[in-house]
């Protein structure tokens, strides 16, 4: 269960009442848009009440006659489905947050320029966002986030999803560790060892990446390693 400090009201009026549990936000968000959640991770308090901040319980017999049945599991999941969530100004500011600096993420780790083949800073995304005036919709996941952001950006910025190959040779003296860092790294397309003890490969990333792949390299071969764009 989530601790009740991370927790918000869902609300769901039937007839006269309100029936409110204590939920996790994000996983209910997630149960919202037909995702698979276990109930368990969700939910803060096993109970249903007629009013959560009072701690105003529902009675079994209640639960009965409104729900046709006692399971405040069964029962929160109805709640959470055909309810709504109550959001404090401060949690819907954190949860847009979070969900923003996701999106960003996402899109500078996977995104290139294609003009330049070089990856934009998540500097730049946002303020692309800005200029767009997209918003981030905290019931929508990120991925569909993802999908809607790229589309507003691109007539501020040019910007593409894409993945890049990349040549890479390590000298022999550090050859045997880098292997394991690169491989985790990336996806290895070819690689073999060299008679001298050192490794080539060639790997396999999504775009923005290769600034970070580059940096790896570098601190792995102390700088003596040899790389190309393909």
């Amino acid at each position: 269960m989530v601790s009740l400090d991370e927790s918000v009201i869902a609300r769901l009026k039937k007839g006269k009442n309100n029936f409110e549990v204590f939920v996790e936000p994000e996983g209910a968000f997630s149960l919202k848009r037909g995702e698979d959640v276990n109930m368990e991770d969700i939910i803060a308090v096993e109970s249903v009440f007629y009013d959560a901040n009072q701690g105003d319980h529902v009675a079994e017999s209640d639960l009965l006659n409104t729900f046709e049945t006692d399971n405040v599991m069964e029962i929160a999941k109805q709640i959470i489905l055909h309810g709504e969530l109550q959001l404090t100004s401060e949690q819907r500011k954190k949860i847009l947050e979070e969900k923003t600096r996701q999106v960003i993420t996402i899109i500078a780790q996977n995104a290139i320029n294609p003009q330049t083949r070089a990856p934009h800073p998540p500097s730049r995304i946002e303020k692309a966002m800005e200029e767009a005036k997209v918003h981030i919709d905290p019931t929508k996941s990120v991925d569909e986030q993802v999908n809607i952001v790229m589309k507003a950006i691109r007539p501020i910025i040019p910007i593409r999803f894409e993945e890049v190959e990349i040549a890479v040779k390590i000298p022999g003296e550090y050859a045997a560790k880098a292997y394991g860092d690169i491989a985790n790294f990336a996806n290895l397309v070819k690689n073999e060892w060299q008679n001298d003890g050192s490794w080539v490969a060639v790997v396999k990333m999504p775009a923005g990446l290769q600034n970070d792949f580059y940096g790896l390299v570098n601190r792995l071969s102390k700088g003596d390693a040899e790389t190309k764009l393909l």
